[in-house]
């Protein structure tokens, strides 16, 4: 009975990029999926075949992700495309980069659906803000492989706001479909010397362009949706904290293995020690931190020393955080000032 009536909905919902409905039926939705990848800048793409899965069991053999995925097989046309696309942007790096799998989201869970059907309430009113155009794409976000189940449970939070090391203000950052690389940058190798990037629907709506080393958080105007780094071709896009759940859709996920010797071109999370010797301790470092950084982040970083202090999370997950927040450039001369000077840590 349940599954009827979310079949009634979702073709209720079925909504095309013009703001129409869309006339295919409910079950060729998935057929329809590697076309849509293929044609994912085309206007006339829909929102509505995501539901493909939704009476999908979760179960996945490689024991990446067990819970709301199913593996796609690499004899699935949208396999080869989202491979595809995702190799052939990594420019440079693409032979040293390999895919081990993609996993597609399952829709069957109750909050899967709420997530599902208020992208596509939030769909149509951007549609309607706009002259019928949602401007929906397709985008990639890097992130870690806990970074990949804590968003597919509870969505984006702070975790995923970047401020100063975007560049571009306060929000998350996701980059285009032509724009893999912008995104595996951003992602961490896990212990299995994997990395994870998301495949995302998102709802542009109307963008305005952001300058870099923007303090913005919010659009300029109700004119404005979201942001984005170059309004003719757009590498990153920026979605604002009030409504990034609503314009956020994580569809996939890809998992790949890149060479470590790529260096810069794909950071390899190698650790960076966190001053704990005589001559700075880590408020001592906080105090510095806090004259440089805004208030939020400072507030952040606190956070997660605290998590630390009460063994919620690892040292190494620690110092993972403090670089995604402070940004390596900034740590390195904050302690290399500190050490020239020979100052003593304060006492704790």
């Amino acid at each position: 009975m349940l599954l009827h009536i979310m079949s009634l909905c979702l073709n209720f919902l079925q909504i095309q990029m013009n703001g129409g409905i869309s006339p295919y039926p409910f079950n060729s939705l998935h057929s329809r999926n590697s076309t849509e990848l293929r044609n994912a800048e085309d206007p006339e793409s829909s929102v509505s075949d995501c539901e493909s899965s939704v009476s999908g069991a979760g179960s996945d053999s490689t024991g990446l992700f067990t819970n709301g995925f199913n593996r796609v097989d690499e004899k699935d046309t949208a396999h080869g495309v989202i491979m595809h696309r995702f190799t052939s942007c990594l420019d440079r790096v693409r032979e040293r980069t390999r895919v081990i799998a993609i996993h597609r989201r399952i829709w069957s869970s109750f909050t899967a659906q709420a997530k599902l059907q208020a992208f596509q309430i939030y769909f149509r009113a951007l549609a309607n803000k706009n002259d019928g155009n949602a401007n929906l794409k397709y985008a990639w976000f890097g992130t870690s492989k806990h970074g990949v189940n804590r968003i597919m449970t509870h969505g984006f939070g702070d975790e995923d706001i970047r401020m100063n090391s975007g560049l571009f203000g306060l929000g998350v950052y996701l980059s285009s479909y032509d724009s893999p690389l912008e995104s595996v940058q951003s992602s961490t190798v896990d212990e299995d010397g994997l990395r994870h990037v998301l495949l995302c629907r998102v709802l542009l709506g109307k963008t305005e362009l952001l300058s870099p080393g923007s303090s913005q958080s919010n659009p300029t105007s109700d004119e404005f949706d979201s942001g984005v780094d170059d309004l003719l071709s757009p590498k990153k896009y920026i979605f604002w904290i009030a409504n990034m759940n609503a314009q956020i859709l994580p569809e996939y996920v890809l998992s790949f293995r890149a060479a470590p010797c790529l260096g810069g071109s794909l950071r390899i999370e190698t650790p960076i020690k966190l001053p704990t010797s005589p001559w700075m301790s880590f408020p001592a470092l906080m105090n510095a931190l806090s004259r440089l950084l805004p208030s939020h982040v400072v507030t952040l970083i606190n956070k997660y020393h605290m998590d630390f202090k009460e063994k919620r999370i690892s040292r190494l997950e620690l110092i993972r955080q403090v670089r995604r927040l402070a940004g390596d450039k900034l740590l390195i001369a904050v302690i290399k000032s500190r050490r020239g000077k020979g100052l003593k840590a304060p006492t704790e």
